[in-house]
């Protein structure tokens, strides 16, 4: 199936860039689809293309083991399309990023996880077997629930490593494919 007529929207928060950066990571992985994919940070939300995607993944840093309060703004500013359930059965996925490399981030990954439940989305996660712990490895960081990617507490150019870029590609590109398999089925 073509995925031409689909669309896949990110929205993140990002204050430093890093979390940016995976999702322009996951961007890429997704383009090479063929989808059509729309990224926003949620300081310049387009709620339009939101309702009109196809799938949704979400992104935040983890501060505390917990999404950032700005982040929770923006979930809490999607109460109107849960009361219409404008975002019932769109795929949803979730990816996160933090400086340590647990940093609690799979409580993220169930918060955003539950904010889709909350929205009647069909979720998405990151079936990917580990392979191994290195910097350049795929899910280094052996999630499931959705991306998890580390940054060292430097420069966005030189940090999260390869491994979690290369994730992010692959995240992207999976979750598409995984939109075309629902639709095909329909």
């Amino acid at each position: 199936m073509s995925l031409s007529n689909k669309s896949l929207a990110i929205v993140y928060h990002s204050p430093y860039g890093h979390t940016a950066k995976v999702a322009s990571y996951i961007a890429k992985g997704a383009a090479e689809t063929g989808i059509h994919v729309v990224s926003m940070s949620i300081e310049h939300l387009d709620w339009d293309a939101l309702d009109a995607a196809d799938a949704i993944i979400f992104g935040c840093p983890t501060y505390m083991g917990s999404a950032p309060a700005a982040f929770k703004a923006f979930m809490d500013g999607s109460s109107k399309r849960w009361q219409k359930r404008s975002w019932q059965g769109k795929l949803a996925a979730g990816f996160t990023n933090s400086g340590g490399l647990s940093g609690d981030k799979l409580m993220v990954l169930q918060q955003i996880n539950l904010f889709a439940m909350q929205h009647g989305m069909l979720w998405c996660g990151l079936p990917l077997m580990a392979t191994g712990s290195s910097e350049t490895d795929l899910n280094r960081l052996s999630s499931c629930l959705g991306l998890m990617t580390q940054s060292d507490n430097a420069p966005v150019e030189i940090t999260p490593p390869q491994g979690d870029l290369d994730t992010a590609i692959w995240f992207g590109e999976y979750i598409a494919l995984t939109l075309a398999r629902l639709a095909s089925k329909t």
